[in-house]
């Protein structure tokens, strides 16, 4: 069986020049084995499905030991490398943070995104310094994919926003980050510009308006996510079915996906 740095390393090269790892999020055991199942290489938690599976808002709301315990059930049933969403890492103190992190770790998790928000960059950067230095002190690692939120969020004119996206960038790469994740940026040309002012390997996220997967790669781009996208689309979907039986008493909405759905029984059967 692999360990956590064994799987880690994977990661790593899942991510390396010339690659892009595409990351369709996931939010529970079934949806995360539904994932690999279909070839992804690697698995990434969406903070926001993971809380509404759960009953909890976007944000923050759900409590850490529920979101500790989704990572456990994941990382159970499944044998590629998983990241996890970890939003601003619960915390604004960057010692609570990294105990959050060195938990992940325990778990197996090999990854996780780190977002700066409305906060401070240099909170981010602290946080980052803290994630790794915990980490160390056990011989272990994780790759932190720092969340710039300039366009996602725009915190600043929209003139400004590619030279503070790469200001923080430099900063969070500085502090020891691995990867930077630029979500809502969407523009070509931004994106290769990004790429090559950038050490770290670049995120972008699925859009409707951003480019194909083909198109990010030949602009250098390591890695595409699709973040709450996934479990929008399942619960849509779901929505659907559902309303078209309350209203109209038909099972159209139903029969034409449930045929698809993967055999559970089969991937959890010990």
């Amino acid at each position: 069986m692999s360990t956590q740095q064994d799987r880690l390393a994977k990661f790593r090269a899942l991510c390396a020049p010339g690659q892009i790892l595409v990351l369709p999020n996931v939010w529970d055991a079934a949806s995360a084995r539904l994932v690999q199942e279909a070839g992804a290489s690697a698995i990434a938690t969406s903070s926001a499905a993971v809380a509404w599976c759960h009953g909890y808002a976007d944000g923050e709301a759900i409590p850490t030991e529920t979101a500790l315990a989704a990572v456990s059930e994941i990382i159970r049933v499944t044998s590629v490398p998983v990241s996890v969403d970890s939003e601003s890492g619960y915390s604004s103190d960057p010692a609570k943070v990294a105990d959050f992190v060195s938990a992940l770790i325990n778990l197996g998790a090999v990854g996780i995104n780190l977002e700066d928000g409305k906060g401070p960059p240099q909170l981010l950067c602290d946080k980052i310094i803290a994630i790794k230095r915990a980490a160390k002190s056990k011989s272990a690692d994780i790759f932190i994919n720092a969340r710039c939120d300039v366009y996602l969020q725009n915190l600043v004119e929209d003139d400004r926003k590619f030279d503070e996206a790469i200001r923080r960038g430099k900063l969070y790469a500085d502090a020891g980050a691995d990867g930077l994740f630029l979500p809502a940026m969407t523009d070509i040309a931004q994106i290769r510009n990004a790429v090559h002012a950038v050490s770290l390997p670049v995120n972008i996220l699925i859009m409707k308006i951003a480019p194909g997967v083909a198109e990010l790669k030949a602009a250098g781009v390591r890695r595409v996510s699709a973040g709450a996208l996934t479990g929008r689309a399942a619960y849509g979907q779901a929505q659907q079915a559902v309303r078209m039986l309350l209203s109209e008493g038909k099972y159209d909405a139903i029969f034409a996906r449930s045929g698809d759905c993967p055999n559970f029984n089969a991937f959890f059967a010990r």
